[in-house]
C-alpha cells in the first residue's frame, strides 16, 4: 500500500520568493549601489541567505511596505508584488 505524504503541486499555495538585490534596484529603476546603501542604512530590511558573505535577499512584505512609507505607486514598478 503506498501512502502519499506530499501534497500534489496543484494544491499548494505557490510561496512568494524574496527578492534580490538586482531585482529591487530594476524595480525601482535605481542602481544596486542606491539599494545596498538604502540596506546599510536600515531603511530597507533585508536577510543573508548562505554560508560566508551569501547573498542579499528582501522579502517582498519589507519591500511593499518600503515603496509605501516613500509613497511610491506600485503600478510604477517593474516588479509585481
Amino acid at each position: 500500500m503506498h501512502a502519499e505524504l506530499i501534497p500534489h503541486a496543484q494544491t499548494q499555495t505557490p510561496v512568494a520568493e524574496p527578492l534580490r538585490v538586482k531585482d529591487v534596484a530594476a524595480a525601482l529603476r535605481v542602481t544596486n549601489a542606491t539599494v545596498y546603501a538604502e540596506i546599510k542604512s536600515g531603511r530597507l530590511p533585508s536577510y543573508r541567505v548562505g554560508q560566508g558573505r551569501g547573498t542579499i535577499r528582501v522579502s517582498r512584505a519589507a519591500f511593499t511596505q518600503y515603496v509605501t512609507e516613500r509613497g511610491i505607486p506600485t503600478s510604477e514598478l517593474a516588479v509585481a508584488l
